[in-house]
């Protein structure tokens, strides 16, 4: 009973969550819808008995979009003292949020607890003694291990290659002497002036 309730809710909660991502005119407010969305599609696959992915959900996407809404905010013109005036007005929806999702974390818990519904077994059958996350593991590190290495070399390669592509000497733009940086003291970059009342600072 508990997996029908809880099933019910996380999909609705992701359903709503995600058109109000879509329709929402303030970018910062569909960034919060979709973080909503997202804890909501992990709690659907703890109920699955995916508990990787729903870890992966939670860790790398919310990540992810707390990125996104750091771009948001330098890249658009948000006037943030027209957010803070609505705050007193959204105050009983952002607490009903919050209570929502303090009921989703609870029901995660139980049906966690409860073990995965019969589908997870016919999907990714497990034994009952291993957990989903043991049995990723140790397929990953015994018959795919040749395929996880490549899988890191190649990210690996893909990091050096943007390195070497963001430091590369380009025409007009000053480069990083690090070594100067160091070795120049604190009198020479810092300047005392006793400055005159009434009269401008000289740069």
């Amino acid at each position: 009973m508990i997996h029908v309730l809880a099933f019910y809710l996380f999909a609705t909660v992701v359903i709503a969550s995600g058109a109000m991502t879509i329709f929402s005119r303030n970018p910062v407010h569909s960034v919060l819808w979709l973080i909503l969305a997202f804890f909501n599609a992990a709690g659907l696959m703890i109920l699955l008995g995916a508990e990787f992915i729903a870890m992966l959900l939670v860790i790398v996407y919310v990540g992810a979009v707390a990125v996104l809404f750091m771009f948001v905010v330098m890249m658009l013109d948000i006037d943030f003292a027209e957010l803070r005036a609505g705050f007193v007005n959204y105050l009983p929806f952002g607490i009903a949020i919050a209570v929502v999702l303090l009921a989703e974390i609870v029901l995660g818990v139980g049906i966690w607890s409860a073990g995965p519904i019969e589908l997870a077994q016919r999907a990714a059958p497990v034994t009952g003694e291993v957990s989903n996350i043991q049995a990723i593991g140790a397929l990953l590190y015994t018959r795919y291990i040749f395929l996880f290495e490549a899988a890191g070399i190649v990210l690996l390669v893909a990091m050096v290659g943007a390195i070497v592509l963001t430091h590369r000497a380009r025409g007009g733009v000053r480069g990083q002497n690090i070594d100067k940086q160091n070795r120049r003291r604190p009198q020479d970059a810092v300047r005392n002036v006793k400055q005159p009342v009434g009269q401008g600072v000289e740069l």
